[in-house]
């Protein structure tokens, strides 16, 4: 089959089901994952279906679609912790650091737990958690107020106050997609305007994003993709995504990280 009849056949797919998994494509079409991925970018691209972690769903259905943090965890771990490994080389002892909440930054932030001297601001209850744990009496950690949303982030005129208060040297940022045309997103409206906030109190932004997001757009927009000094993702990524990146953030960081057996069943 060419690679058009797939896209094609893909795309009625979708449209019957709503929804589908790359994993069932894989196997209903024979190829590889990266075949499937690369198809599913093409049809995101052209406008046609809405990429989600996984798979993808008809257009619109995806922009206000919101996992939890229990579901969004044993998604792309191994990812994840390539992101974190290479993010916490940016974080330098006695500076003041923003984390987003995410699990992509909670992943991030147990490898920031021996850094001396650190200063940390968050609006994310898991990832203050870590760091009460570790107990260091040298870290001082800065937990905004707010409403709490299902992915464990505060947010809200509380949240957003308290951050427009501080300046800090580095923020950390988690996001739910990216895509060229909308930039850096989250389908929560209150968590977009928080992290809007993050972004305006730091002096650099790192973004850190694994390859699903790419193509992935929630309702409101956090920052443009030029808006990032650094964004870190992993060797998914497709070729089309790496170009388009690469001309527009400030440094993209592509570090190696294969799917785990754990990762498949997620999908």
């Amino acid at each position: 089959m060419l690679a058009q009849q797939r896209q094609q056949a893909i795309l009625e797919l979708v449209q019957r089901r709503g929804g589908v998994r790359v994993a069932d494509l894989v196997r209903e079409f024979g190829v590889s994952d990266m075949t499937i991925r690369r198809d599913l970018e093409v049809l995101s691209e052209r406008g046609l279906v809405t990429k989600v972690h996984g798979g993808a769903t008809t257009v619109g259905t995806a922009s206000t679609e919101e996992p939890g943090f229990a579901a969004k965890s044993v998604r792309q771990r191994q990812e994840k912790e390539a992101i974190a490994r290479r993010a916490a080389q940016l974080v330098r002892p006695g500076t003041a650091i923003a984390v987003s909440a995410g699990t992509t930054t909670w992943t991030l932030v147990h490898h920031l737990t021996d850094v001396p001297d650190l200063t940390v601001v968050t609006n994310s209850v898991q990832i203050a958690d870590v760091f009460y744990r570790a107990a260091r009496v040298d870290q001082t950690i800065v937990l905004t107020g707010g409403i709490r949303t299902p992915s464990d982030a505060l947010v809200g005129p509380v949240a957003v106050n308290a951050i427009r208060s501080l300046n800090v040297d580095l923020l950390l940022l988690g996001v739910h997609g990216m895509s060229t045309r909308a930039g850096f997103t989250t389908p929560n409206l209150m968590e977009a305007e928080t992290d809007r906030a993050m972004v305006g109190s730091a002096r650099r932004l790192a973004v850190l994003a694994d390859h699903t997001k790419w193509g992935t757009v929630g309702l409101s927009t956090i920052a443009r993709l030029a808006d990032a000094d650094v964004l870190i993702t992993d060797s998914g990524i497709g070729d089309d995504a790496r170009k388009g990146l690469s001309e527009a953030v400030g440094e993209l960081v592509i570090v190696d990280a294969g799917p785990t057996p754990a990762d498949e069943g997620s999908r």
